[in-house]
């Protein structure tokens, strides 16, 4: 297996694998109180055989190119995640989703694998689109949007019932000639992976 390197702080990013289920509901039963009020992801996997039929589901997401799924492991735990909720090769759009447990916050995770994603994404593999769509009030992955130099594109209004609540998405991108712009400019140089 691989791990990319998030930083000196022994951060790492990896694929995330169905053998890995047990691991990974542990550390969904840590980020559930931060993950539920706005994504479902958590409640997909209440337990192990769950948690497995999500990890499967994006297992056959990367083998049809369509998907994939990487955790985020600081000092060898997994504390958080990123991924490709949508990878459309024929159009050139992908849509990036993350989650984080709590006390993995404030450490900057979520923006360096994203930027390794987006890396990957636009050099690797062409993507020309980006996206990023976020609950309206979830202002901390909205800092993340911002924080990547990604365009908001506008609101959905009301689109995406959870819970029983509606929910406005805040629609944001980066195209790939704004992305090598900006990394030319002086951000990091491109991750492979």
């Amino acid at each position: 297996m691989f791990a990319i390197s998030l930083g000196d702080d022994r951060a790492e990013l990896r694929p995330l694998e169905v053998w890995q289920d047990e691991e990974f509901l542990a550390h969904m039963d840590r980020a559930r109180e931060l993950v539920d009020p706005w994504i479902p992801f958590a409640s997909f996997a209440t337990d192990r055989e769950s948690a497995r039929a999500l990890l499967q589901r994006y297992a056959e997401k990367q083998a049809a190119d369509t998907g994939r799924l990487y955790g985020i492991w600081l000092e060898d735990v997994l504390v958080g995640g990123v991924l490709f909720r949508i990878f459309d090769t024929a159009s050139g759009t992908c849509e990036i989703g993350v989650w984080l447990e709590p006390a993995a916050q404030g450490r900057g995770l979520i923006t360096r694998a994203a930027e390794r994603l987006i890396d990957w994404a636009v050099y690797e593999r062409g993507m020309h689109r980006v996206e990023w769509d976020a609950s309206a009030a979830n202002t901390k992955s909205i800092a993340v949007a911002k924080r990547l130099g990604m365009t908001r594109d506008g609101v959905i209004r009301q689109n995406y019932l959870y819970r029983g609540v509606r929910h406005d998405t805040e629609v944001w991108s980066v195209l790939a000639p704004e992305w090598k712009a900006r990394r030319d400019a002086g951000a990091d140089a491109p991750a492979a992976g």
